[in-house]
């Protein structure tokens, strides 16, 4: 499992390709199903979000039969996106009460009070900018529900978060995919992407471990 999904962030462009030419327009629900996993499903964390979004909007620019459309694409995979994160916000939602009740020790009543208190403060800006951070962009959205964040609210945030990540990520390749550097080391290209947009949760680890003791 590891090996193909190190494969397929490799050579992503020809794993869409060759993706698009087996199944044609049943290409939207399957990156539909990507998309809304990797957003609404904790344990999905490993489904490629960013390079595949990257990915698609390259192969969107070159596709000569118009199957791939980066209008329609941006718009159901944003859909697939705020969708996953309201799916996910709501089972945080329902089993953050009874895990909290008390009869586990690990999950103590005093945690989901400050994760209430967190979101009340920061819930909107964390939410928006947790969309471009994997790993913290499919828990975030559980993490919400649990502390009971308005749900306007936080669909407020998740709609332009979610919406532009997709945007910004599927556009770029659009835009930049088919350079021909860019064509040539693809593979290095959607790693670059990957450790790019895991900076924002590697940089405080590294800080923190970095810092004397006190």
């Amino acid at each position: 499992m590891i090996a193909w999904i190190i494969d397929f962030i490799l050579h992503l462009d020809r794993h869409l390709a060759a993706l698009l030419a087996d199944v044609g327009i049943w290409t939207y629900p399957i990156l539909f199903s990507i998309i809304f996993a990797q957003t609404g499903v904790v344990i999905a964390v490993f489904l490629p979000g960013d390079s595949l979004l990257f990915g698609i909007g390259t192969l969107a620019a070159v596709d000569k039969t118009g199957t791939l459309n980066a209008p329609l694409a941006s718009l159901v995979l944003g859909l697939a996106a705020v969708l996953g994160y309201a799916v996910n916000y709501g089972f945080g939602r329902w089993v953050g009460p009874p895990a909290f009740s008390g009869r586990y020790r690990l999950l103590k009543v005093e945690y989901l009070r400050r994760t209430e208190a967190f979101f009340q403060r920061h819930g909107g800006k964390a939410v928006g900018l947790s969309c471009f951070i994997p790993v913290i962009r499919t828990c975030m959205p559980f993490v919400a529900g649990v502390g009971r964040m308005s749900f306007p609210r936080f669909q407020l945030y998740s709609l332009v978060g979610g919406f532009a990540w997709v945007l910004l990520l599927l556009w770029g390749g659009y835009f930049f995919g088919n350079v021909p550097l860019v064509r040539r080391n693809f593979g290095v290209v959607t790693l670059l992407i990957i450790a790019v947009s895991l900076l924002p949760v590697a940089l405080p680890l590294l800080k923190r471990r970095a810092a004397p003791a006190p």
